[in-house]
């Protein structure tokens, strides 16, 4: 839906009212600069980061990019909280030597009271959705099947999508930098002749932006530089909160 005139200027209004702001970043000003160069040395990241209403990363990387290191003194007293820390954190509650663990001697399975042994897994038992190779299921429009029932791999090692399995059966493997586009945009519609062999590039030109009538990428972009804007008013917000 295309949003109107009156809309349209209220937005260009409130983008203009945002100086400090560029494609929905929050720029570094000379004053950010000099507090950077005056606390950073001898401060904490995390701290300074929230003092600034910044994100952690981002005051890092402004510091790389200033040059900013921490002094000797703030790495020295760091190293002995942290060497403290780790031989007193949790000492009450290690394993001491000789320590005998609390379920020695129980037999499993079925060694707990009750229906434990009837409801337990069974060894070579499979879950009620478990499919075997050769089904097929839908994902985000695209049909894929199973090729291998491999345990504790990633999903794309057990399921590939069978568009590309029948395109690269006839014509060989999908060459690098490719992919496979459908010529009439239904992801299910697996013929041959539905298939196109394109360039990333081209697959980015054709689900480009500019693509669409004027108008419409213009609201496109105006609303997606406002929502960047109310992202990061509401993240300052809520860092100004915790910090009062």
């Amino acid at each position: 839906m295309l949003v109107d005139r009156a809309r349209l200027q209220a937005i260009r209004a409130l983008c203009r009212t945002m100086p400090r702001f560029r494609a929905g970043k929050r720029l570094w000003s000379q004053a950010d600069d000099r507090e950077l160069r005056r606390t950073f040395p001898h401060t904490d990241t995390a701290t300074l980061a929230q003092q600034l209403r910044r994100t952690y990363t981002s005051t890092c990387g402004r510091a790389a990019k200033l040059g900013l290191h921490k002094s000797a003194a703030y790495l020295a007293r760091h190293r002995r909280t942290g060497a403290n820390r780790l031989r007193t954190c949790g000492a009450p509650f290690r394993f001491q030597p000789g320590h005998v663990s609390a379920n020695k001697g129980l037999r499993r399975p079925g060694y707990a009271p009750g229906h434990m042994k009837e409801t337990q897994f069974k060894k070579g038992g499979l879950p009620r959705n478990y499919m075997p190779v050769g089904s097929t299921r839908t994902c985000d429009g695209y049909v894929y099947v199973k090729v291998a029932d491999v345990r504790y791999v990633p999903y794309t090692v057990n399921w590939l999508p069978l568009h590309i399995i029948e395109w690269e059966r006839v014509n060989g493997p999908l060459p690098a930098g490719h992919a496979l586009a459908f010529r009439n945009h239904d992801r299910t519609d697996l013929r041959l002749e539905n298939l196109e062999c394109i360039t990333r590039r081209e697959l980015m030109a054709r689900n480009s932006v500019h693509n669409l009538p004027a108008p419409l990428k213009q609201t496109v972009q105006l609303l997606g530089a406002l929502n960047r804007q109310l992202r990061r008013r509401t993240r300052d917000a809520e860092q100004d909160r915790r910090s009062a």
